[in-house]
């Protein structure tokens, strides 16, 4: 005989079980498709908060409702002016239509691999039918900033009518008229890198490289001849004020030779014997030292002081 604790227990588990699968919560975050037998049903739950479902036969599927993260993975691609560059991109989605989107693409795995094919195709596409100026470039800067050197003339950097904001609102709004078919709305995209692919970049690098030093080899004439011109108008200077100098010492001795011959001619004009004895005690002063030696006639005019000395 079966107690008759046993039917009440069994129908509690079942009402227990019932609302346990028959219940579910809607959190903010979150938005929910109910399928029942892999099909949807009804329309998407957007609202958060306690919801019923039938049952063992109905199934919640939840979707975030925040924005989500697409990274895509480096491409090689080529510019229209034919320059193979890498370029890796990043995007920002978010789930606009939950029941589109669980009927293409069901989760979403699906949805990063089909926004692979999207956003990547996109980029694709818009790249190959700009320039490399233009991918790099955002806008045109203003002419007194963009003067450069180009091959030891003074350039400008050409002008371009397409800059990379514009290029990604480009791929942005192909790719989001192909994402909105599935349920997904594009955000945002941008490029966070972009560089030449490993086989250009050395041959960049060494122009680069070569540029600077002709600059630098430039710049280092240019620096001598000036210091040559420097040095040039230094010993010319020098010179003259070398010149300048010896002329007015000239003109100086000049004058106090003068100045000292008409004080000699006053002198002598006074007294010619005073004069030619001063003169001779100069000369013998100048002349005679202890180790002189003068070989000369007796009756020499230079020694009629020396023979009035001995007669005294």
């Amino acid at each position: 005989m079966i107690p008759k604790w046993i039917i009440p227990a069994v129908i509690a588990l079942l009402v227990v079980l019932v609302l346990f699968d028959g219940l579910y919560i809607v959190y903010e975050t979150e938005q929910v498709i109910i399928t029942q037998f892999g099909e949807p049903v009804g329309d998407p739950i957007m609202e958060a908060g306690l919801h019923l479902k039938l049952p063992f036969v109905q199934i919640a599927n939840r979707f975030d409702k925040r924005f989500l993260e697409w990274d895509g993975d480096p491409n090689q691609i080529p510019t229209r002016d034919k320059r193979f560059i890498w370029v890796d991109t990043y995007a920002r989605w978010r789930i606009s239509d939950p029941l589109k989107f669980f009927q293409r693409l069901r989760d979403e795995i699906g949805a990063q691999s089909r926004l692979d094919d999207i956003l990547d195709g996109e980029t694709r596409n818009a790249i190959a039918r700009h320039d490399l100026v233009e991918v790099v470039r955002s806008s045109n800067r203003p002419r007194e900033e963009i003067l450069i050197d180009t091959e030891g003339e003074t350039g400008i950097l050409e002008e371009i009518e397409t800059g990379r904001d514009q290029i990604t609102r480009e791929v942005l709004e192909a790719a989001s008229v192909r994402a909105q078919d599935l349920g997904i709305e594009l955000l945002d995209l941008r490029f966070k890198r972009i560089n030449y692919v490993e086989e250009v970049q050395q041959d960049v690098f060494a122009r680069m490289i070569a540029e600077r030093q002709r600059i630098a080899a430039r710049y280092l004439s240019e620096g001598e001849g000036e210091a040559a011109r420097i040095r040039g108008e230094k010993e010319k200077e020098l010179q003259q004020i070398t010149s300048e100098a010896y002329r007015t010492a000239q003109e100086i001795r000049g004058q106090g030779d003068a100045e000292a011959a008409q004080i000699y001619a006053q002198a002598y004009n006074r007294s010619p014997a005073f004069y030619s004895f001063t003169k001779s005690m100069e000369l013998y002063e100048n002349t005679a030292g202890p180790d002189t030696f003068l070989i000369m006639t007796t009756d020499a005019e230079f020694l009629k002081y020396l023979k009035n000395s001995r007669a005294r």
